[in-house]
């Protein structure tokens, strides 16, 4: 069968680095870091004491009160995220077949604040089973697919996507192929996460993931920075609309890119460390650029996994000078990690998000707080250390990895006729 063309025709986002896509890509571009002290619960007896907090949110400036209170965080973000793109898109009543109009959503780990809290009550009970009768709505990761159908009546294909933090990205890839095999017109797709909580923070620390530099909590996310010691927790929540490309011009929607591939592999090696030769990795960007048709010469711009981590960092890099060889030295490549942190489940959706705005605007946004070179990682590539550089962005690749050895890869171009 001969596949449709897709294109991203809305956008919507909730970051630590600002409530609105036009927030989020100006102080990507202007390097803020989006990391202080954790203010949503005490963190004075936890080894990392802060994280990237999503800033100045109420989610009920946004939701009925009624409505809201039976969503976790996580779902908050993401339907709020959710109406941005949708008004983005130019989405009506009237432009659309709501039947043909799908939500493909992710989370790397769901309620676990309600999840949290629920159970912490019930412990410090009396024994008496007293559960919200939202606990398990309010905590199934596939929720926000749901709630985001419901609230714009959108009566496509729905479900959600979990694989750890390459979630997002598995999401958009299914999106992706939906619109390509023409099973919808348009489908709502990303993801959100919110555990910057006690388990969230406890258990990321339990497995020494997390960076403890308590002392300096901006300049902890440290990407291919000899003294990196882990990653710094995120919260975000990101959407983007996949819309096949006639279906977008005959509506008249403006049009950010075009999705030119996407690809997904396995490490098969490890629950948590990645393949020490970047194995995985490798292959998924060479499953993207055969999907997409390309060549590792069309592409201009990675953002990476980099996730601040000894072994990932590394890794990553291996895989990326194997995959492109000499063209290696000639991308700019860039960890937007080192200002958001690790969103997790949402990384994938809001690093597509830095792509998408890289392609439209010819800008690619830095890797910051790097101070001392790694002798591993070879002088000659550029990781867009410290400051935005302007540059003609044709393509670019976006990677995330998961725990569990996921990897998933997209994508995306300029849109030309």
């Amino acid at each position: 069968m001969e596949l449709k063309r897709v294109v991203v025709t809305g956008m919507g986002a909730i970051t630590p680095l600002g409530n609105s896509i036009a927030d989020y890509w100006t102080n990507l571009v202007n390097g803020v870091s989006g990391a202080d002290f954790i203010t949503l619960f005490d963190a004075s007896k936890f080894k990392t004491r802060f994280a990237c907090e999503i800033k100045n949110f109420d989610p009920f400036n946004y939701l009925d009160k009624k409505e809201g209170r039976k969503m976790d965080r996580f779902t908050q973000t993401a339907i709020i995220a959710s109406d941005e793109a949708v008004k983005d898109a130019g989405i009506t009543a009237d432009n659309v077949n709501h039947d043909r109009v799908g939500v493909v959503f992710a989370s790397g780990i769901g309620g676990l604040i309600t999840f949290q809290e629920e159970v912490t009550n019930f412990a410090n009970g009396d024994g008496t089973p007293r559960f919200n009768p939202f606990f398990i709505p309010k905590m199934i990761l596939d929720i926000a697919a749901g709630q985001i159908s419901m609230r714009h009546g959108f009566r496509g294909p729905n479900f959600a996507v979990v694989s750890a933090c390459a979630s997002s990205t598995n999401a958009m890839m299914e999106a992706f192929n939906l619109i390509r095999m023409g099973k919808a017109d348009m489908i709502v797709t990303g993801g959100a996460e919110s555990v910057v909580r006690e388990a969230g923070v406890g258990g990321f620390n339990a497995m020494k993931a997390l960076s403890e530099r308590n002392d300096d909590p901006k300049t902890a996310s440290r990407p291919y920075d000899k003294d990196r010691d882990g990653f710094v927790m995120g919260e975000a929540a990101g959407v983007i609309i996949v819309e096949e490309l006639e279906h977008a011009i005959k509506r008249g929607a403006k049009i950010y890119c075009e999705i030119a591939g996407a690809g997904a592999t396995a490490d098969a090696h490890h629950i948590t460390a990645p393949h020490p030769e970047g194995l995985g990795a490798r292959n998924v960007m060479n499953v993207a650029l055969e999907d997409a048709g390309m060549k590792p010469t069309d592409i201009n711009y990675i953002n990476t996994h980099g996730t601040s981590t000894p072994l990932g960092d590394i890794a990553e890099v291996k895989a990326i000078t194997e995959v492109f060889g000499e063209h290696a030295f000639n991308l700019n490549i860039s960890s937007t990690k080192s200002m958001t942190g690790h969103c997790l489940g949402a990384a994938g959706v809001i690093e597509a998000i830095a792509c998408i705005m890289s392609v439209k605007d010819d800008i690619v946004p830095p890797t910051i707080n790097h101070f001392t070179d790694d002798p591993e990682l070879d002088p000659r590539l550029n990781f867009t250390f410290h400051t935005a550089q302007r540059k003609t962005i044709n393509a670019a690749l976006s990677n995330t990895f998961g725990f569990g050895g996921h990897n998933a890869c997209v994508i995306v171009k300029k849109y030309t006729n």
